[in-house]
């Protein structure tokens, strides 16, 4: 009996988190470490599934965040290359290539532009910024990072630059002509 109050009221202190939290998908794998409770005929017995196995939604959240195409940025005559993810923030950013911007400076780490038009947003806080990050703030402003810092902000992963030798000195210190476009 103590094994089912316990289990229902994990159960519940669970449910209530997903209801607060921003995020549905993260409470997902949580809930499916809660230990159920089986009645048989002579005994009761708890099934608990294991918790550090991975469950199917997280393994697809995981792949979403696959590097799926290739893109070029260049910068003055430096060229490179990029992966954009695999989510639909990244594919409809994809779909607006070639993409010729005139970024801004800000903080001394990153070159930021406002599109036209708004992106789909999935923002989390990453914690860590790296050099080369390709992200969304909000659900407009462009952000390329040439510089790795922790941060407290949230955005929307949409790719990486794959060797960032160089690049904070292609960006230089204030505004920057950026060319993003499908590799070849």
């Amino acid at each position: 009996m103590n094994k089912l109050i316990c289990t229902v009221l994990s159960l519940a202190m669970m449910c209530f988190t997903a209801a607060c939290s921003d995020n549905s998908e993260e409470i997902n794998p949580l809930l499916s470490s809660v230990s159920t409770v089986r009645e048989s005929e002579n005994n009761s017995e708890t099934v608990k599934s294991d918790a550090t196995q991975p469950s199917k939604k997280s393994e697809q959240s995981a792949a979403k965040e696959e590097k799926i195409l290739n893109i070029e940025i260049t910068i003055q005559d430096k060229t490179f290359s990029a992966t954009l993810y695999e989510n639909e923030t990244a594919e409809k950013f994809a779909e607006m290539l070639p993409l010729t911007l005139d970024m801004s400076e800000l903080n001394g780490n990153e070159k930021y532009f406002y599109l036209s038009d708004d992106l789909p947003t999935n923002s989390k806080c990453p914690d860590k910024i790296n050099s080369g990050d390709i992200m969304l703030y909000g659900s407009s402003c462009l952000v390329l990072f040439y510089d790795s810092f922790s941060t407290s902000y949230s955005y929307t992963p949409i790719g990486h630059i794959d060797d960032t030798d160089g690049l904070a000195k292609a960006l230089g210190k204030g505004g920057v002509t950026v060319t993003f476009k499908s590799a070849e």
